[in-house]
């Protein structure tokens, strides 16, 4: 009489479902294990009192209305009570509860923004020079890509204001280059670089080598201090750079 072994099969199997389940296991676990390379991640940053829109110049007679914003210790906006102030208001005075500025005479203040947010005073400046005409100029802030992980990421990039448009664009330098090996990684601006929550995704990152540009609608030069990317699949910070 023959017998036969009928539970080979489903062994063998079960054995190759297993094998499968933890090779899948390991390569998620390099993969989540390289994106937080040895970064300890905090989510706190400083708290923050920004000039929406600094200026540089105002002719005479001329008014301008400036605008602030308080950021929590998260990076996140809270509404706070500004006092605006003028360091020489022979030459500018300002609103001290609206911000309205109006030139006078020709010569240098500085306009100071203002607010106590748990018995501590946070303050924000602006030097502004009163001409016989308005000067107009082109804003732009610069800085530098870092990784923060066990990938390739680096580059200089410049952050400027569109002329004729509300648009900003963010360019990279030539050095800029970024690991093919990422995945789904994003750019995100922000004004906390260990999150993404409150944060503008600019969009998934498609050039990984050399020059290239990005045009950001609807947001203000000043508006966020931080470049960001993310490992989007597992959540987790890639690399930051400060916008100086």
């Amino acid at each position: 009489m023959v017998r036969r072994n009928t539970t080979k099969e489903p062994i063998n199997t079960t054995m190759k479902t297993k094998k499968l389940y933890f090779l899948f296991l390991f390569v998620v676990s390099v993969l989540y294990t390289s994106c937080i390379g040895e970064d300890i991640i905090a989510d706190t940053v400083d708290p923050e009192l920004r000039i929406n829109n600094p200026l540089q110049s105002l002719a005479v007679n001329e008014t301008y209305q400036f605008e602030a914003t308080y950021l929590n210790n998260v990076g996140q906006e809270e509404e706070a009570s500004v006092e605006w102030s003028s360091s020489n208001e022979v030459v500018v005075t300002i609103d001290r509860a609206t911000g309205l500025a109006t030139a006078l005479q020709e010569g240098t203040s500085i306009i100071t923004a203002s607010i106590i947010k748990d018995g501590d005073e946070i303050l924000v400046e602006n030097t502004l020079e009163i001409t016989d005409e308005t000067v107009v100029t082109t804003m732009e802030r610069s800085g530098s890509i870092r990784a923060t992980s066990g990938y390739l990421l680096r580059g200089d990039f410049t952050l400027e204001e569109m002329t004729g448009t509300s648009n900003l664009r963010l360019s990279f330098d030539q050095n800029y280059a970024a690991s093919t090996s990422l995945p789904g990684l994003y750019v995100y601006l922000t004004n906390n670089p260990n999150s993404i929550s409150g944060a503008y995704e600019i969009g998934a990152v498609t050039t990984f080598n050399g020059a290239h540009t990005y045009e950001i609608p609807d947001v203000t030069l000043n508006q966020y201090n931080y470049v960001l990317y993310w490992c989007k699949p597992f959540s987790v910070k890639v690399g930051d750079g400060t916008i100086n």
